[in-house]
């Protein structure tokens, strides 16, 4: 069945990818209705938001209908989860409704969360609840709010069912836009068969969406692959500098785009911490904060293994070998990524050798002593601007702070900037507002009870972080003591 909303799908996935996914069609949600819009996002799209909020774009928007031109199907993938490969995972509770061509010119997948089982759904019911949906709403755009590279959310709509999972809650579907699903599984699905040429069949479609630059070059492949290490380096350094963790950096949540997908057991970090885990099923730290850069890596290696045949069919050690120096220059790379991101931070525009030890020496001491890590850097621009006493106060010792701003003082002074341009700077680099866990637990929980103004509340502050507004002092501030440890679900 589709429905009267036009939308100019151009889906190149299932066009030119048969035999890389299944066919399917989402369930019939009882009761559909769209609980909140993205509205700029689906302008940006040529999208019509009136359509959308009607009970057909309800419909289409939980999955039970397709627009007209919307060719609804699951993807096929593998992946590496904690570690422990599995061959076959796949959309098992979504669907990739179809592709349309933004405002921009840009092409973006449509992709439907929590529509209902799939073949590759292992026995699971292939629903979502409200909950983890609006999550992924909340920090996802706060992460574009945020200028790092991500899926956004489209929509969040309610199905009218009762799902099962910590006891009965709302069930939901959740609309995402990307750049593209695929991931580093997606290559491994077809690698652990031998399906050599569907690889290279992927890789080449890969590299047309993603690098058309590269296209019909011999060497594409490794290009290819350097393109995606250099992405990953940046979106990782780039979470390191808002303090997030992402959680479940398993291979099949590794997109090729370099932006960030699959937003399950994530949290911001409060107190700096660099072991800090937040995920209820990593109980050894293998994806904790300070872990993220070696694990990206980890990743790009199940990647390079993918590659091996396409990179040098003739030659299978010569292919290794190239991949591999490739691979090693990944350190390098994230690091110079790093520091570029806290080089930010600090208001430094200059390079100098030592501004990669200044930035980590702050860090350490923010660790010793437990310190904020969004308010610590946000204070740091009132110290440039002559007044230190918000970012003193942080530290139950400023002793050793006092130690570091001295060296802090000595280096801005090689700047060209002013203090006040330095400032001001840093004021665009170091946010205000993040999805600090208390308050996104708390428009969970408002949500659930049939509440979405704290939603809302919340979202107004994370899509506007860099300015400090009246009345939001509340969304600034890190979880009240008796807030406790915190622990995240994936929330399948």
């Amino acid at each position: 069945m589709t429905v009267r909303t036009r939308i100019a799908f151009d889906n190149s996935y299932a066009r030119d990818l048969a035999g890389f996914y299944v066919p399917v069609t989402g369930d019939t949600a009882p009761a559909p209705r769209v609980l909140r819009l993205n509205r700029r996002l689906a302008e940006d799209l040529g999208l019509d938001t009136e359509a959308l909020e009607a009970p057909e774009g309800a419909s289409w928007l939980t999955g039970g209908t397709a627009p007209e031109g919307a060719e609804p199907l699951a993807m096929a993938y593998a992946g590496h989860q904690f570690g422990g490969f599995s061959p076959q995972l796949g959309d098992g509770r979504a669907l990739l409704l179809g592709e349309v061509i933004d405002r921009d010119g840009h092409r973006r997948d449509i992709h439907l969360k929590g529509s209902g089982p799939t073949p590759f759904s292992r026995r699971g019911d292939g629903k979502a609840v409200l909950g983890p949906v609006l999550r992924e709403y909340i920090v996802g755009e706060a992460m574009h709010a945020l200028g790092i590279p991500t899926t956004r959310a489209l929509a969040a709509s309610v199905t009218g069912e009762q799902v099962m999972r910590n006891g009965l809650e709302p069930g939901a579907v959740l609309a995402r836009v990307a750049s593209s699903h695929l991931r580093v599984g997606t290559f491994q699905f077809f690698a652990a068969r031998g399906e050599t040429d569907r690889l290279e069949q992927l890789a080449d479609y890969a590299i047309a969406r993603h690098d058309p630059d590269l296209s019909g070059r011999d060497d594409r492949y490794i290009a290819f692959f350097a393109r995606v290490r250099d992405r990953q380096a940046r979106l990782v350094a780039q979470w390191m500098g808002v303090g997030f963790v992402h959680g479940v950096m398993n291979t099949d949540n590794m997109a090729i785009s370099g932006e960030t997908i699959d937003y399950g057991p994530c949290a911001f970090i409060d107190a700096y911490d660099p072991k800090a885990v937040f995920s209820s099923i990593d109980q050894f730290g293998r994806y904790a904060y300070a872990n993220q850069p070696a694990i990206a890596q980890w990743n790009l290696a199940r990647l390079a293994e993918c590659l091996i045949e396409l990179v040098n069919p003739d030659d299978g050690d010569a292919a290794i070998a190239t991949l591999t120096e490739a691979l090693d220059a990944f350190p390098a790379i994230h690091r110079a990524e790093w520091t570029r991101v806290f080089r930010a931070k600090l208001g430094l525009s200059s390079e100098r050798d030592g501004d990669e030890a200044l930035a980590e020496a702050l860090l350490e001491i923010m660790a010793a002593q437990e310190v904020d890590f969004t308010r610590a850097f946000r204070a740091l621009s009132g110290a440039v601007r002559g007044d230190d006493g918000h970012l003193r106060a942080l530290f139950r010792d400023a002793a050793p702070l006092d130690d570091w701003l001295a060296r802090y003082a000595a280096r801005g002074a090689e700047e060209a900037e002013t203090p006040e341009v330095r400032a001001e700077a840093m004021d665009r680099a170091n946010p205000v507002y993040i999805p600090r866990n208390h308050k996104v637990e708390e428009a969970l929980a408002a949500a659930n009870a049939g509440d979405m103004e704290p939603f809302d509340r919340l979202l107004a502050a994370v899509t506007a972080p860099f300015e400090t507004r009246p009345g939001q002092d509340a969304y600034a501030l890190p979880a009240p003591t008796d807030f406790g440890p915190y622990t995240t679900y994936c929330g399948t």
